[in-house]
């Protein structure tokens, strides 16, 4: 058995983030990371961005995340199977077992999958850089890839590709890409970026039905119609991995619950990530799946694990770049919600607030419109005060 100070279990950005905060605190104990992937932590969001459009933007300089520096142990390519928090200790699947004093989970999630396919070299979930290196060997030798699934992730992976090589087409249950979260004049336009690179649309589709083949995969949609590729990428986002801690007696709903302190049920494990669920200061009871989320929450869960109790107070935003169109934005962003649009320049600039029924700013979209997300914060956190005509404005580029 391995004993360590702290260990997490998980080996994504989260991890890393652990590490460095635990060291922000205590410069000597010993950490160790169980990750079921087989790189060390590195920074995802490059998979389904820079690293398909910056020549320049090298593995080991950007995104490996070079966490050794903060001596931390890993164990790669393992699973954890179970925890005994009585005992504090974590077995894997291998038969091992190691000890610890404070632990985190930062188990992440699971890729949402096709009927009829399981992950191989030519049905890529997309979660890793495994999948990223397959991917770009496809990319890179003209391939036909369909994506499956017209969220963020889908949309920048179509956008890479289709920009080195690939021809692609792309499965959305929307009848229009980015329908579900933009305004109708911003998706047609967002969507008008796809139709001008080349990439075939199936809109309001999805699939019914996948089967692999010697050469490539077929996909059977809903309405009968057939897209033979050579691979596909299924981007249907994920589901979080729970089952870990609820089979540890954890409390667990829409993800692992935690305190404003990422403190679970047991005063010796936290949550951290994608699986966390957590008290937002702004924005209530939630679950985030996004990289200011895990660099942030993940250093605040380092720093508690070596004694900080501090609270997490930080709302993420996210972001996207999608050929020459980005974003970022904090809170809820759905076409479900009315909008208030404030244009500098129809669908190429501005901000959209979107409110509930009551009126009350639940999130901003800045589009175009960088190092504005403080000032979105504050949109939100004085939303109950605000009125839609104050909205236009408040926010300029």
């Amino acid at each position: 058995m391995t004993d360590f100070r702290y260990l997490i279990v998980g080996g994504g950005m989260v991890a890393d983030a652990a590490a460095r905060g635990i060291r922000e605190l205590d410069a000597d104990g010993s950490i160790g990371i169980l990750s079921e992937d087989v790189d060390r932590p590195y920074a995802r969001p490059a998979l389904s961005k820079k690293l398909w459009t910056d020549p320049d933007f090298s593995w080991d300089d950007k995104v490996d995340l070079h966490t050794e520096e903060t001596g931390a142990q890993f164990v790669l390519g393992t699973t954890v199977t179970a925890i005994d928090r009585a005992a504090k200790t974590v077995t894997t699947a291998d038969g091992a077992t190691h000890g610890y004093e404070r632990l985190l989970l930062a188990t992440g999630g699971k890729p949402r999958g096709l009927p009829g396919l399981s992950p191989s070299e030519r049905v890529l979930d997309y979660r890793s850089a495994s999948d990223y290196r397959r991917l770009r060997e496809l990319a890179d030798a003209g391939a036909h890839v369909a994506v499956v699934g017209g969220g963020y992730i889908g949309q920048e992976i179509t956008a890479g590709i289709v920009q080195n090589g690939a021809r692609v087409t792309l499965v959305d249950p929307d009848e229009v890409v980015g329908g579900r979260m933009f305004p109708a004049d911003l998706a047609q336009a967002f969507q008008q970026r796809f139709i001008d690179h080349g990439v075939e649309l199936r809109t309001g589709r999805r699939v019914s039905e996948g089967t692999e083949t010697a050469d490539g995969v077929r996909l059977t949609l809903d309405d009968g119609s057939v897209i033979d590729a050579d691979a596909v990428v299924a981007g249907l986002g994920i589901e979080p991995a729970t089952q870990l801690a609820a089979d540890a007696g954890l409390t667990v709903r829409d993800g692992i619950v935690v305190t404003s302190t990422l403190l679970t049920d047991d005063d010796s494990v936290f949550a951290a990530g994608d699986v966390a669920e957590y008290p937002d200061r702004i924005l209530g009871t939630r679950r985030v799946e996004h990289v200011d989320n895990a660099q942030q929450q993940g250093r605040q869960a380092g720093r508690n694990l070596a004694d900080a109790d501090e609270t997490y107070d930080h709302t993420p935003m996210f972001y996207s770049d999608v050929f020459d169109m980005g974003y970022e934005a904090v809170g809820q962003v759905s076409a479900k919600l009315r909008t208030v649009e404030d244009w500098q320049d129809p669908t190429v600039t501005g901000v959209v607030y979107y409110l509930d029924d009551d009126d009350t700013v639940r999130g901003v979209l800045l589009w175009n419109v960088w190092d504005k997300t403080d000032e979105a914060r504050k949109v939100l956190a004085e939303a109950n005060a605000l009125t839609p005509d104050m909205l236009p404005g408040r926010i300029t580029p």
